[in-house]
């Protein structure tokens, strides 16, 4: 497997691959395109095959049973790669096919650097999740980093399997939940989040743990992820608009922030009294859950401002 540095790489970005991109990924899903009906059938069969190697003491049953669980962890690995590297089209699609994922599914990520070898943190992931209901997941490393994808089934949702397996994560490192997305495209895009929000974690002094990938949207920004750019242009700088192009929200919090916090000086610059600015920032917060007065929200609003201006001027 292809291991990554740390640091934005633009093969986290989830995109449509075009023809001739991603050739090395393309050749392991062509590998692998001939094979669900034989898969399908092992699967169906996974458990005659145990009892006639119980019962025969066959060595021929044995080879075939770990040829078969190499092929499925060989296509295991070539989705998660296919997935890392933005793709998510059909070829994927059959792939997860291959591993029994349905059509429509919701899934969510978790990943962090593994407290021991990637072997150990693996079976305790894998046992934490089925003790959950959970059957569904891929799992593979990025660089130093592990992660997850788990489909939700059963107790198996996002805040309950990852305190259940946060115990296979690095201590002294971030973990990074992403909540449930949905089909092969929101797969894709949440291990994107994950990894991209992993990169930007050292930026904050102070993170959750777990961490979600929303935390660090302005410091993902500032990598280059077009994904958080998207997130804060949409959720945030347009939460501020209001309603009609007279709405004081936008105004009012950009020039609080650029007075420092101060609402003094945010009363003068709009020609208004203090109190007006109190009011107008508290209902703010209250409206589009985004407080001016708290540096860490401040600093996202600061940031989202200016990617709604530069986006909207372009």
């Amino acid at each position: 497997m292809t291991e990554s540095q740390p640091g934005h790489n633009p093969r986290h970005e989830p995109q449509d691959a075009a023809d001739g991109e991603h050739d090395d990924v393309l050749d392991l899903l062509g590998m692998v395109r001939s094979t669900p009906a034989r898969t399908e059938d092992r699967e169906s069969n996974h458990g005659d095959n145990q009892v006639d190697t119980h019962e025969d003491g066959g060595a021929d049953g044995c080879e075939t049973v770990e040829r078969d669980e190499a092929l499925t962890g060989h296509i295991e690995t070539i989705a998660f790669e296919a997935l890392c590297h933005g793709l998510h089209d059909s070829r994927v699609s059959a792939l997860l096919h291959v591993l029994g994922w349905p059509e429509d599914f919701s899934c969510f990520v978790v990943a962090g650097t593994p407290a021991a070898s990637y072997a150990t943190v693996r079976r305790t992931i894998l046992a934490g999740i089925r003790n959950l209901g959970g059957k569904l997941q891929i799992m593979g490393h990025h660089g130093s980093r592990v992660a997850v994808l788990v489909a939700v089934q059963g107790a198996a949702t996002p805040e309950v399997t990852c305190t259940a397996v946060l115990g296979a994560f690095d201590e002294q490192h971030p973990v990074c939940l992403v909540p449930a997305n949905r089909e092969v495209a929101g797969a894709c895009r949440g291990l994107h989040a994950a990894f991209s929000a992993l990169d930007a974690a050292a930026a904050v002094h102070t993170l959750p743990r777990p961490m979600r990938a929303d935390d660090v949207l302005p410091e993902r920004a500032l990598l280059g992820d077009a994904a958080a750019r998207d997130e804060l242009y949409t959720a945030v700088f347009s939460s501020l608009l209001g309603e009609s192009p007279d709405d004081p929200t936008l105004s009012t919090i950009s020039a609080f922030i650029d007075s420092g916090g101060s609402l003094d000086m945010t009363a003068r610059e709009l020609n208004v009294h203090p109190n007006t600015v109190r009011y107008r920032l508290k209902r703010a917060a209250e409206t589009t859950g985004w407080d001016a007065t708290d540096p860490r929200e401040a600093f996202v609003l600061r940031t989202a401002i200016a990617v709604g201006r530069m986006r909207d001027a372009s």
